[in-house]
């Protein structure tokens, strides 16, 4: 199957959006894809600050994305555009990091205000960085995120079901393109 690469642009230690990804994760994970997450805000601030392509985590995150045939996108929406973290790290990798890579992007926020953040603020630099495929994003509200006292997820049911069938798309289309792709490939 594919390798997925699931990036949290929150830079909160106790953040729904990271913990909404790892439950995608799983559930790529249980459909045979190798998922990779990462975590935006454990990179070095320094190296993302200062733009320091060169810093050796700022290597090993770029050779990530080359890694990935699929990239999942996850940031929290502030002031209708996505984190500035987020921001920092896609500035810091090539301009066409995800040339040839189906992306699904999500973002999650306080108010349905936010819902069209996705598409006006995201999916264009997604593009510009040459997405080969881009799926329809989907925006979650911070209230329909709980998190237990076990520390896994709680989603409400309309938002569970919606997601579940939006990973089952990406899935989908990760496995339309790494069939056409081995397809392609001459015979030996």
């Amino acid at each position: 199957m594919a390798t997925v690469l699931s990036v949290s642009g929150s830079p909160s230690a106790t953040s729904r959006t990271a913990r909404l990804l790892r439950h995608l994760d799983a559930r790529l994970a249980a459909q045979g894809h190798e998922v990779i997450a990462l975590d935006a805000r454990t990179l070095p601030a320094e190296a993302l600050l200062g733009a320091d392509f060169t810093h050796p985590a700022i290597v090993r995150a770029a050779g990530l994305f080359d890694r990935a045939d699929g990239v999942v996108i996850g940031t929290p929406i502030y002031k209708a555009a996505y984190s500035g973290l987020l921001k920092s790290l896609l500035d810091l990798l090539p301009q066409y990091a995800l040339t040839g890579k189906t992306v699904l992007p999500l973002a999650t926020g306080g108010s349905t205000a936010h819902v069209l953040a996705i598409d006006y603020a995201l999916r264009p630099v997604l593009s510009s960085m040459g997405a080969a495929h881009i799926l329809q994003g989907w925006f979650t509200l911070d209230s329909d995120i709980a998190v237990r006292e076990d520390g896994t997820l709680a989603l409400a049911p309309l938002p569970a079901e919606a997601l579940a069938g939006i990973v089952d798309r990406f899935s989908a289309a990760l496995h339309d393109r790494t069939a056409s792709a081995v397809a392609a490939r001459p015979a030996a």
